[in-house]
């Protein structure tokens, strides 16, 4: 591995199909406009001809592109003109990740994605396309400081077996159930995104429909009966439903974690199988997110807050640890595979009675307002703010009964809801900050908010508890500077 290697051909159509993606976006509404007008053949062939240089640069860019292993360091250098050499330490390495699509795993491929320590995503580096042989001597070279030769490994070997997990140390592992994916996706908030995503797109596809159909197509559907639209809303319910659990499985099918020495090893997918590595010590915060479809069935999505210089678009900003659990079972879970932190809700203490004012003008102080104004200039209206209010205060009041937290040992449980219910835990050790807030009515009542901090991601993140006792913030502020009272 230390002599020079380009990637496989096949990366070169990645990274063109992801540009094209990446264009569809920007030059989708020009092509409406242009629909009906001799324009459209203008920017077809503008486009064309902008597609062609997207390949040849991308060509020239495969061919510029190489990487070496010597010792104990990767060495990647790419650019056309202006050539840039890039050095990543294997002391610097958090994390090796490898992912396989579909076109990967036909042709014996994967997706390398090396992470370091530091805060700056261009210096970790994404090799899109190595033969599977290649990609695992890689990762065991740099990982384990393991000098393989990388024709000892088969193509045909799975993904998630690594050459650590061939020793004869048990190791603990646990491996969701199809029963398990199928209540995940049963339950998952994914229905506002699907509708979200489906309204889109009919946005953009009315405007191509033409207008005698889409008048012919409006008119039967308002003279269908009530039972019909009734049908039919039960249909697209059914169908988002359907489509909710056919995401979870192709995104979680297979997901098994191990806990090995120093790191967890996850592996899932069906689709795109991916294989991640998350190190002990880069775990922040461990988290129980309760959504309220879940939390009356007793069923949770364990988390992990991992301190990483990663900017990334997804809307998860913390890593699964399992995509679904019972409750009951994640004090055993931890126990086994995390035994760093702990699960018990023995000795939660809650915000007290004269808190709940707070959290319910915090939260119906704006529909109240809404409701006023609408009853004011059109009360034919007011409905539906005052539903709206309604839904605020219930809300706002099971805030109150949720928010709380525990000590235990050099643990510190918050738990808190905004609209689902989320407990964290953190060790003391990983507490960046810590912060006392009161205003003029606090002081008078003997409350107090606190705000801590542990890293996450790019930004961090702040774990906020508002209008505790202010003897409670005292407690958890001597906890957190080791003074001496008692905690």
């Amino acid at each position: 591995m230390s002599k020079p290697k380009r990637l496989h051909p096949l990366s070169m159509l990645f990274t063109v199909i992801q540009t094209i993606r990446q264009m569809i976006v920007s030059l989708l509404p020009p092509f409406i406009i242009a629909i009906g007008d001799r324009s459209w053949l203008i920017l077809g062939v503008a486009t064309s001809l902008f597609l062609v240089l997207i390949v040849i640069y991308q060509v020239l860019s495969w061919f510029r592109y190489t990487y070496q292993v010597e010792d104990d360091q990767i060495r990647i250098e790419q650019g056309i003109l202006i050539r840039k050499r890039r050095t990543i330490s294997k002391h610097r390495i958090q994390s090796i990740d490898l992912s396989q699509s579909v076109i990967h795993r036909i042709f014996g491929l994967t997706k390398v994605q090396i992470e370091t320590a530091g805060n700056d995503h261009n210096i970790d580096a994404k090799l899109h396309a190595v033969r599977m042989h290649e990609g695992k001597a890689l990762h065991d070279h740099l990982k384990y400081n393991k000098h393989q030769n990388a024709q000892d490994h088969e193509a045909s070997e799975p993904l998630n077996q690594t050459e650590n997990e061939k020793n004869a140390k048990h190791y603990p592992s646990k491996t969701i159930r199809l029963q398990s994916l199928f209540i995940a996706g049963s339950t998952s908030g994914s229905f506002g995104v699907i509708i979200g995503l489906i309204g889109v797109s009919f946005s953009e596809l009315e405007s191509l429909i033409p207008d005698h159909y889409y008048n012919r197509l409006t008119n039967w559907v308002f003279e269908q009966a009530i039972p019909t639209f009734i049908f039919l809303a039960i249909f697209f319910f059914i169908l988002l439903w359907a489509f909710g659990i056919l995401m979870t499985l192709v995104q979680y099918w297979n997901f098994t974690i191990t806990r090995y020495d120093k790191e967890l090893f996850i592996t899932r997918g069906l689709l795109e199988k991916k294989q991640s590595t998350i190190p002990l010590k880069r775990i922040q915060a461990v988290g129980i997110n309760e959504t309220v479809i879940r939390q009356p069935l007793g069923f949770a999505t364990l988390y992990v807050e991992v301190a990483s210089g990663e900017v990334t678009n997804s809307p998860e900003m913390y890593t699964i640890l399992f995509p679904l659990i019972r409750k009951k079972q994640i004090a055993a879970f931890l126990e086994e595979l995390l035994p760093e932190y702990r699960y018990t809700q023995s000795s939660m203490a809650h915000v007290p009675k004269r808190a709940l004012p707070y959290y319910l003008v915090r939260m119906g102080v704006l529909p109240l307002i809404a409701t006023t104004i609408v009853g004011i200039f059109a009360f034919e209206w007011i409905v539906l703010p005052l539903v709206i209010t309604v839904l605020a205060l219930i809300l706002a009041y099971f805030q109150y009964k949720v928010a709380g937290y525990q000590i235990e040992g050099d643990q510190l449980t918050l738990q808190s809801r905004k609209i689902n219910k989320d407990t964290v835990f953190v060790n003391h050790k990983r507490l960046q900050s810590f912060k006392l807030k009161q205003h003029i009515f606090h002081r008078k009542q003997d409350l107090a908010s606190l705000d801590t901090a542990i890293l996450s991601r790019f930004a961090g993140r702040h774990l906020i508890l508002k209008e505790l006792n202010e003897h409670d913030v005292d407690r958890i502020a001597n906890w957190y500077s080791y003074r001496n009272e008692d905690i």
